[in-house]
């Protein structure tokens, strides 16, 4: 006798199953109405789906489920509906069960196996490109971009620059639904490579070092925004699209679609967020040791921002637009330095504080099994684990070796 077959629980065996999507404007009693359930199991599931899920939150074009048996009587037969699943994400779904007089609401979370990966990429056009082609999460690029975010600038990468990240990735069945934690990264341009090593710092939480146990995170991010590419760069004589003169471009210009987010590159006080002429929608902000970013043409203000307000590293500021002399959306980003313009692309920082001394050994432990693992030496029995990067000895002595 074969073995049943089960969906969401449900035994398929009797039922015809189909899967639809919610289309918008539908409610949950157009669509059980469609399928044959009356008016009053609609009302008995409204009041009992209350404290489980309620039928409010349920969403359009999300898909469902539903599951149909063949009655047989006098005049032929007809289906009878005896499940409903919504599909509540990736990970989520809910039962509805209409069973005899009875009505059901379960909510229920898909089993996620987790899966340890290790990939090199070479760049042929863009790490989003890199990614798409090696099939992996697009999460990733997410997640590779925050990790280097004050250390390359993904602008300026170039055909053969090559990364290699380790992670986990989240499966459903053979569904990737996400990932979880990063164990270490490297990106390599030219003969340069900077790794990124996770290990915990002076406050609990996790952050990335290079190989030497420098940190990753600077006073600045390397650009404002994310996803777009260079339209003009620094330079003291441009021809200027709009008013058809060579005029000095003491910023650089990255080209983006309307509302693209425009974050802080670093923590400062707003001193200017208002019209700026030429510049159109603008923003300055001061930064501690003399420096001054602006963002011009901008679409809109953040919420909350105005003069005097304070902002963090990596805030929301403000959407991409074209206010002011400009042919097109874009972000004309500037920096000056005790008053003097620099290139943005150019400058040069300090990381904040390395790993404590009296870490330095544990991380560099962790630091060999990461790089080990990254050029594809590392074993199952000798690779990082999460309790490698969160223990942090009070002294070398107390290591575990």
């Amino acid at each position: 006798i074969a073995e049943p077959e089960y969906l969401y629980g449900i035994d398929i065996s009797p039922y015809n199953v189909n899967v639809d999507t919610i289309n918008s404007g539908e409610t949950v009693g157009g669509i059980l109405d469609r399928h044959g359930i009356s008016a009053r199991k609609v009302d008995m599931l409204s009041k009992k789906a209350e404290e489980v899920f309620p039928l409010r939150q349920i969403r359009a074009d999300k898909s469902y489920t539903t599951f149909k048996r063949e009655v047989q009587d006098s005049t032929g037969g007809y289906e009878v509906l005896d499940y409903m699943v919504y599909h509540k994400s990736q990970t989520e779904y809910v039962k509805f069960a209409f069973l005899g007089d009875s009505v059901h609401v379960e909510i229920y979370a898909l089993p996620i196996r987790t899966e340890r990966k290790c990939v090199n990429a070479e760049i042929t056009s863009s790490l989003w490109g890199a990614i798409m082609k090696h099939n992996m999460p697009y999460a990733l690029a997410d997640e590779v971009e925050e990790i280097y975010q004050w250390s390359i600038d993904f602008f300026g990468i170039q055909e053969g620059d090559r990364f290699a990240v380790i992670y986990d990735e989240k499966f459903t069945d053979t569904t990737s639904v996400g990932i979880g934690r990063i164990y270490g990264a490297s990106f390599t341009s030219g003969n340069k490579t900077i790794y990124a090593i996770p290990y915990v710092n002076e406050n609990g939480r996790i952050a990335y070092w290079d190989a030497d146990g420098a940190s990753l995170k600077k006073q600045m991010l390397k650009a404002p925004l994310k996803y777009t590419r260079i339209s003009s760069k620094f330079t003291h004589k441009r021809l200027h699209p709009v008013h058809r003169v060579y005029r000095p471009h003491l910023g650089v210009d990255y080209a983006a679609p309307a509302g693209t987010p425009v974050h802080s590159v670093a923590d400062g006080t707003v001193i200017k967020a208002g019209w700026g002429g030429g510049g159109g929608n603008t923003i300055y902000i001061k930064h501690s040791g003399g420096l001054q970013t602006g963002y011009l043409h901008l679409k809109g203000f953040a919420k909350g921002i105005k003069v005097g307000s304070r902002v963090s590293q990596g805030q929301l500021i403000g959407y991409v637009g074209s206010t002011g002399s400009s042919t097109g959306p874009h972000l004309d980003y500037r920096i000056w330095q005790n008053g003097t313009p620099i290139d943005p692309l150019k400058v040069t920082q300090q990381p904040q504080e390395p790993i404590a001394k009296k870490y330095f050994s544990d991380f560099e432990r962790v630091r060999d099994l990461v790089i080990s693992e990254l050029q594809g030496n590392g074993s199952e029995t000798s690779r990082v684990t999460e309790d490698d990067i969160f223990r942090r000895p009070k002294s070398d002595s107390t290591q575990n070796n």
